[in-house]
């Protein structure tokens, strides 16, 4: 069973940056892909995900102040996230996909706020 664990997510003053791990038990090239979704109340939205050949994706909301990338020995993605906004608020989770089958961790919370 593939586990996934967030870390990093706290509480910052906008402007701020936070940086955003995800621990997987399986080597992370064992997926197609990986990605950070962020979930408010109603909806859980992918912020940037990057494939198994590296290339990344990002919501138009947090391109140029988020970049998502991974570290395969530590088996570790990681999302940093600099000019936080209030808007970025709400609940990080890691997502890994391997054909039909999706996988989450618990989530992190970010809360960005004067």
């Amino acid at each position: 069973q593939v586990q996934l664990e967030e870390s990093g997510g706290g509480s910052v003053q906008p402007g701020e940056s936070l940086r955003l791990s995800c621990g997987s038990s399986e080597n992370i090239f064992n997926f197609n892909s990986m990605g950070w979704y962020r979930q408010v109340p109603g909806s859980r939205d992918l912020v940037a995900s990057i494939n198994v050949g590296g290339r990344t994706s990002y919501a138009d909301s947090v391109k140029d102040r988020f970049t998502i990338s991974r570290d395969g020995a530590k088996k570790v993605v990681y999302l940093q996230m600099n000019s936080l906004k209030p808007d970025d608020t709400g609940v990080y989770y890691c997502n890994a996909k391997i054909l039909r089958r999706a996988y989450w961790g618990q989530g992190t919370q970010v809360t960005v706020s004067s």
